[in-house]
């Protein structure tokens, strides 16, 4: 996650031509390929990175299009590079970019008051909203229950209709308690995301009038139900805090108001679904580590009530979840803007340089994770290990606030499920991987479930 920052508007502009090529060149010392390359056909940014540092090493350099840009492939290399005091949330200003909304560039001073406002927002929107969680979670537990042991359960349909009513009305209100406006905000979500994951990518979107319209007319339908309830929002008093509540509350303007809403539910919505979809998919693949979290899930809650105070003693669960981020590349490449000269290792990296964080690849280094393949949940109790890990921005100061956010979900819905029942694979079942904005797979992963009593 780390710092985007303008990174969105030049990938887009860069982009938006149907191939791009790497030309021959060689600049301020760092390694560059010398061959012609097509970018989209390697099948994603993140897999043309992979082989990329595989061939050339940590720093490697290469052209998007005119932008020459730098990628940083190793924990040492980004250590020299990542600036822990800032401040602006590389996610948010990426699909701002990508969404084409223009609110300003904002001081240091407003971004931090931004990242206040966002950490209360979550915060208290979470604490708000627990027995709405906790009451969802337990929805989609009885659905399961009521399976046969040999039925397949779709799991990337049901993780994503949980996240959508999850944060739909933790996020946005009452209004979404209507499973129909649920569906018609999935739908909009669907075609927003799919065009901002791919279409602006590869420059398809732009050459097809009638995807273009579809993805222009889902914008300003789920822009007019956001605009409905900020006023809403504004005008009444309710009991229940949700996250738009904390922007209402904020020192912004409508157009503020309306772009943070917005992308603040259209990341969420997709890294919980995707956050749920990856743990689950890895405890039915690792018998031991699933014992291990049942184990603590009994330890903790006994026979006792799910509680928010309790939800933060499950120490193990939140080593589960963050390896998961590890093991899945749950966001593959962040990137920033290079604001003045710099230096990475022996090389030069001048001002306004274009600098990836290659996350996949760093997150896959044998020399940071040992067995990096392995789902070992275990290894982030070194306290280096977690420490390595926020740098990265996946934990701590630097965390992202929608994956604060996926982390709560996620851990409540499984405190519920593996409470209850046995998480188990589909045998000869193989999920592949497709990497966009966020890793999903690129089929449906089916599992079984048996209950535990």
């Amino acid at each position: 996650m780390l710092d985007f920052a303008i990174f969105a508007v030049t990938f887009l502009l860069a982009l938006v031509a149907a191939v791009l090529y790497l030309y021959p060149y060689f600049s301020f010392g760092i390694p560059t390929p010398k061959e012609e390359k097509n970018i989209v056909n390697s099948g994603s940014l993140h897999e043309f990175l992979v082989n990329l540092h595989e061939r050339y090493g940590p720093v490697v350099s290469f052209w998007f299009g005119r932008r020459l840009v730098v990628s940083l492939g190793t924990v040492d290399v980004l250590k020299q590079h990542i600036n822990p005091n800032k401040t602006s949330d590389p996610f948010e200003t990426m699909l701002k970019s990508l969404l084409r909304y223009h609110s300003g560039v904002a001081s240091v001073s407003e971004n931090h008051t931004r990242k206040k406002l966002y950490e209360s927002g979550v915060t208290n929107s979470l604490r708000s909203n627990f027995a709405l969680l906790l009451k969802l979670s337990e929805e989609l537990l009885d659905k399961w229950l009521s399976y046969p042991e040999a039925q397949h359960v779709p799991l990337c349909q049901h993780m994503l209709g949980f996240a959508m009513k999850s944060v739909t009305q933790m996020v946005l209100g009452s209004t979404f308690e209507d499973d129909q406006e649920v569906i018609h905000f999935q739908k909009n979500h669907g075609t927003i995301w799919s065009e901002i994951g791919k279409g602006f990518l590869d420059g398809s979107l732009d050459k097809s009038t009638t995807r273009k319209k579809q993805y222009e007319d889902a914008l300003r339908q789920l822009e007019s139900i956001l605009k409905k309830i900020i006023k809403e929002r504004k005008g009444g008093n309710f009991s229940q805090h949700i996250f738009i509540d904390s922007l209402v509350q904020g020192n912004l303007n409508d157009q503020q108001i309306l772009e943070d809403s917005m992308i603040f539910s259209l990341a969420s919505c997709v890294i919980t679904a995707k956050l749920c979809t990856w743990a689950i998919c890895f405890l039915t693949t690792s018998e031991e580590v699933q014992r291990k979290l049942y184990e603590e899930i009994d330890q903790v809650f006994g026979k006792d009530p799910i509680t928010p105070e309790k939800i933060e003693q499950l120490r193990y669960c939140r080593q589960v979840l963050c390896e998961t981020v590890r093991a899945a590349k749950l966001t593959p490449v962040s990137a920033r803007l290079q604001d003045i000269e710099g230096k990475i290792d022996k090389f030069i990296i001048p001002r306004e340089t274009l600098v990836l964080y290659a996350l996949g690849v760093v997150l896959q280094d044998p020399s940071t994770w040992p067995s990096p393949h392995k789902f070992d949940p275990d290894r982030f109790d070194d306290e280096s290990v977690m420490k390595t890990f926020s740098l990265l921005g996946f934990s701590g100061t630097q965390e992202c606030p929608e994956l604060r956010f996926a982390y709560m979900v996620t851990t409540v819905l499984l405190s519920v499920l593996v409470r209850r029942l046995h998480l188990l694979s589909v045998e000869g079942q193989h999920i592949e991987t497709k990497y966009e904005l966020v890793t999903s797979s690129k089929e449906e992963a089916w599992i079984t479930v048996s209950k535990r009593y």
